[in-house]
């Protein structure tokens, strides 16, 4: 028996990244998979994957667009007549390149920021609920992914990502509390940047950029979607029963290190005071 036999299972954002890779660990552990993400063509190349490196998968993917309440209903809706949802992974996110400070970043892209980073996570949790009710579930698990930066500030401007992160956090915490005794689980992921596409593409050839993420590292690396993977497994598995609420943070140490411009430093600096 996997560790999520028989589960039903939503990931947004499934074509890549950390909902790709959660894909292919909830497939292993015998999860039934619904893969969602805007892009047909990129829900189809990932699916090729998936079932190349799990010929037995149960999974099939639908084209949702989170921004939109309709979509979400109707993922949910389909995956009810499998049974219902026991696990929502509301993954789906964007970091726009014109993201950028109070100043400088336009209304559009804050507006679509919320849109998909926030309402994606609210219609995601509140069509899970609704599932689960619908079916008598008397546990399930949703899983939010939030940012490190909802905790610590982002050390080069992004402002309607960091917000929007922030919202998730908040909502989830909120909704842990207030679905408890039903039995249906809330925790937040907070990743710390990845080398994903999304984060190399934001990236770009910008060195500067580049630097002043990489030295807040205690590790000298990025993580890699593997890594946060892992930690959606537990979230959704029965071996976190009792984890509700939690700001689920996998960062390598990134929230707890002290760093300089040079990066993490190896001995404290003489001058800190003790």
């Amino acid at each position: 028996m996997g560790r999520l036999e028989g589960k039903n299972c939503i990931i947004t954002g499934a074509a890549g990244g950390i909902g790709l890779e959660t894909t292919i660990l909830f497939a292993r552990e015998g999860g039934n998979v619904l893969m969602c993400d805007i892009s047909g063509p990129a829900l189809e190349k990932a699916l090729a994957k998936v079932k190349e490196l799990v010929p037995d998968a149960k999974v099939e993917t639908k084209i949702t667009d989170v921004s939109k309440e309709s979509d979400i209903a109707a993922t949910v809706a389909y995956l009810d007549s499998w049974g219902g949802v026991d696990v929502m992974f509301n993954n789906a996110g964007i970091m726009h390149a014109d993201d950028a400070d109070a100043v400088d970043t336009p209304e559009k892209i804050w507006d679509l920021t919320q849109a998909i980073n926030v309402k994606g996570v609210w219609f995601g949790s509140k069509h899970a609920v609704l599932s689960m009710r619908k079916h008598n579930k008397n546990k399930g698990s949703v899983i939010n992914t939030a940012s490190v930066v909802a905790l610590v500030g982002s050390a080069t401007p992004q402002l309607a990502y960091t917000a929007s992160k922030g919202a998730v956090l908040a909502m989830t915490r909120e909704l842990a509390m207030v679905h408890a005794r039903e039995g249906f689980r809330f925790n937040a992921l907070c990743p710390a940047p990845l080398n994903t596409p999304l984060l190399q593409d934001w990236l770009g050839d910008d060195a500067a950029k580049r630097h002043r993420r990489e030295v807040h590292f205690p590790t000298g690396r990025f993580g890699e979607a593997i890594e946060q993977a892992q930690a959606v497994l537990f979230l959704a598995s029965d071996e976190s029963s009792f984890v509700n609420g939690t700001d689920f943070v996998v960062d390598g140490g990134m929230t707890r290190c002290y760093t300089t411009p040079e990066g993490p430093p190896t001995q404290p600096p003489k001058n800190l005071a003790r």
